[in-house]
């Protein structure tokens, strides 16, 4: 999975869905949950100051109202000063306010005028205040819920603009004895003070949003995890088995449809590495008896590949190597040189020297093996086993004329095995060395044709040999 990059990754695909899902719903709920909190608040609002308009103007008595005069010098009245009063001490318990005043029609639709408004007084002298003493026209047109307050107790359902700046208002009626409206009294909140509420619902939310955006990226890594790892480990399974890995099986435990398909996959392997196994057991038998037919055809080489095979799982052993590979090993000695059956038998049992041309030709078996058995097996370190075992250890072998360690180690050991069993038989072309002559030439060769480290167990295991058959 290394080779793919991260952001093309099923799991990143998976966790980004996730999470690009949960952020929608999450937004999506928040946006609702926003909008209702924030008209609940704002309902809130309206309530309050109609309840706070309606109280107060239960203080007011209509007729005091009545008898301030409706001029700049109606400040000055003592009606005027009992209403002041007590439009301070509403203000006072209720310090969100910023204004309370009191409005009564005049002749003009739409066009009222102010009666008692008790900033004038406590501002007197500051800049660019808009005045509001009594008799003083107010267009109430502009505001639809202030129009409605000489028929009961209402707000605006909006934040609205006049002279005094944007603020939410609440409106009652001034009863008089007879119940008939004579006035309005109105309070205002500024929109600061709305927004400051708005704010803080806001900031409530955006918190609510960011940690659900943090869960949402936690639920989404472990969700994909746990879809994601099993997919590549079937990714990896897959790889595997296409690479021949038929014994590897995919570690997924579960009880869902990817465990399912994960046990599908497995049973799968199985059924091809059996199926494998029937077949290559077929094809060594097969094979085998070809190159049984190929050492019929020369006497001095019957028995030499069971001899060479048998040594080289002796060396194999030595050198710790698994015993399954061995058994693979000592059937791949076997089939060793079953390129030669490309070549004729003029070449192979010359007596005589082989020319430039036949010898060319010779050098090629090693080649012809390797094509003959790749159809069927693909494991490349058993195949080196056929194409490799000519190669020397100072590079001056063939086919590839590799050297030292680029040499594959079965290859190497059958390099061994193979010249001393070939040293020691019968040739068309001359007579067997003795053992004590080709364990000379093993040492003379050890770290040039062959591998030293080989070579050294191979001369300890013909020792201890020898050492049994003496004693017998």
């Amino acid at each position: 999975m290394g080779h793919i990059p991260f952001f093309r990754r099923f799991q990143f695909k998976v966790t980004l869905a996730f999470i690009a899902a949960m952020f929608f719903v999450i937004s999506l709920s928040n946006l609702f949950i926003y909008k209702f909190t924030l008209d609940s608040q704002f309902e809130s609002l309206r309530s309050r100051l109609m309840v706070i308009a309606r109280t107060a103007s239960l203080l007011i008595d209509a007729d005091t109202l009545k008898a301030v005069p409706l001029n700049h010098e109606g400040i000055r009245s003592p009606a005027y000063q009992v209403i002041v009063e007590k439009l301070r001490k509403i203000k006072d318990v209720n310090p969100q306010l910023q204004y309370i005043y009191t409005l009564t029609k005049t002749d003009k639709e739409g066009v009222w005028q102010f009666v008692v408004d008790p900033d004038p007084t406590t501002k007197e002298g500051k800049a660019k205040m808009p005045t509001s003493y009594p008799g003083d026209e107010y267009d109430a047109g502009r505001f639809p819920e202030m129009l409605k307050a000489f028929d009961g107790p209402s707000a605006d359902r909006k934040l609205e603009i006049d002279e005094w700046g944007v603020t939410l208002s609440g409106y009652a009626p001034i009863l008089d004895r007879r119940g008939k409206a004579v006035a309005i009294l109105g309070v205002d909140m500024t929109a600061d003070d709305v927004y400051r509420l708005q704010q803080q619902v806001r900031t409530r939310l955006f918190l609510i949003l960011g940690l659900s955006i943090i869960l949402s990226i936690i639920l989404g890594m472990m969700t994909s995890r746990k879809i994601g790892h099993p997919v590549e480990e079937l990714t990896e399974g897959t790889r595997r088995i296409s690479n021949g890995e038929l014994a590897y099986r995919v570690p997924v435990q579960r009880e869902d449809e990817i465990g399912e398909l994960a046990n599908s996959f497995n049973a799968m392997a199985q059924s091809l590495s059996e199926s494998r196994k029937r077949i290559l057991g077929f094809f060594y038998d097969m094979v085998t008896t070809l190159v049984r037919i190929l050492e019929l055809r020369d006497h001095y080489t019957r028995g030499h590949s069971e001899a060479v095979s048998e040594y080289a799982a002796q060396i194999a052993r030595r050198l710790g190597i698994d015993e399954e590979k061995i058994e693979k090993f000592k059937k791949m000695t076997l089939l060793h040189d079953i390129g030669k059956l490309g070549i004729k038998d003029s070449i192979l049992h010359k007596k005589g020297s082989l020319t430039k041309e036949e010898w060319d030709l010779v050098k090629q078996h090693p080649i012809m093996g390797e094509e003959i058995l790749k159809p069927v097996m693909s494991e490349e370190e058993m195949l080196a086993v056929v194409k490799q075992h000519h190669e020397r250890y100072d590079g001056k072998g063939y086919p590839q004329q590799l050297s030292g360690d680029e040499i594959n180690v079965f290859a190497a050991i059958v390099s061994v095995a193979d010249a001393y069993h070939a040293m020691t038989s019968d040739r068309s072309y001359r007579q067997a060395l003795s053992h004590e002559e080709a364990v000379e030439e093993l040492k003379k060769n050890r770290g040039t044709q062959f591998h030293p480290k080989i070579v050294h167990i191979f001369l300890e295991i013909l020792k201890e040999e020898s050492k049994t058959r003496s004693n017998i």
